[in-house]
């Protein structure tokens, strides 16, 4: 059955790799981004996609792209809120404007174009969310404080959404990708705190993650693939891990919390009132 997706940040990355993919499937893409200019140059002529200005942390904007994509084709089954960037450096280095740019976007902006979405799909009682979180939502990096708690709210929402909506037939799946080859780390996408302060030590976030700009392991187009095969279960997951270093990061994570938890579980449970 085709599908309509609705994809932010479709202009290049994640993004753009998750629209061809559903396009390869036979569904129908609203492929949204800041600029059309470069939207229309990742999809010329394609009567099967729609092109729609949006930035997300304008949620006017969010409001007439949906508005758009439901008089283009009628209904909106997936939404993918990929839009976002990284925000690197030792949280004292990153000013608070920054901060909230941010937040502005990679958490501000999901919630315009989620709440923006939804009363088209509790309409149709079917739906289908993607949050694209992080490793970093799983799990903390040193010199990523502030993108990483971006991406934890962005989970903390999707956990909570879950429930809310799945009586309407509405699931939510956050995607926590490890590191994929994309612009990600290049200068044209990534951010950096505004000062270096050398008591952190020797070298800076920044080379350290310019090293590994466009040597990361994931294929993006896979994980465009991989979401297009999600969309299509009846019982797709909550949390999707994406890609063999997440795969590995996450597990030792989660396995050192609970051996933490298990360690302070007679202190933790001695703490109820009396009886």
């Amino acid at each position: 059955m085709s599908q309509v997706w609705f994809i932010t940040g479709a202009n290049r990355g994640i993004g753009a790799q998750v629209a061809q993919a559903a396009l390869r499937a036979g569904h129908r893409v609203v492929a949204t981004g800041r600029k059309l200019d470069q939207l229309r140059a990742t999809y010329p002529g394609n009567d099967n996609v729609l092109l729609a200005e949006l930035d997300v942390t304008r949620p006017e904007q969010a409001e007439t792209a949906v508005q758009a994509a439901l008089a283009r084709f009628g209904r909106i089954d997936v939404l993918v809120n990929n839009a976002g960037y990284g925000l690197l450096g030792n949280f004292e280095e990153i000013d608070a404007q920054a901060i909230e740019a941010q937040f502005a976007t990679n958490v501000f902006g999901l919630m315009h174009v989620t709440r923006a979405v939804l009363p088209a799909m509790r309409r149709q009682r079917s739906g289908h969310i993607f949050n694209l979180s992080s490793v970093g939502g799983a799990l903390g990096f040193e010199g990523a404080a502030v993108y990483c708690a971006t991406k934890y709210a962005v989970e903390g929402l999707s956990a909570s959404l879950s429930p809310e909506l799945a009586p309407f037939g509405i699931h939510v799946t956050v995607v926590e990708p490890g590191f994929f080859r994309t612009d990600f780390l290049d200068g044209s996408s990534i951010h950096y705190g505004s000062k270096v302060i050398d008591d952190y030590g020797t070298g800076t976030v920044k080379a350290q993650y310019d090293a590994y700009s466009h040597r990361q392991p994931g294929d993006p187009a896979k994980l465009g693939a991989a979401l297009v095969q999600l969309a299509g279960m009846s019982t797709p997951p909550k949390q999707f891990v994406a890609g063999s270093d997440a795969l590995g990061m996450i597990t030792g994570a989660l396995e050192g919390r609970l051996d933490e938890i298990r360690a302070f579980a007679t202190l933790t449970a001695s703490l109820d009132g009396d009886a």
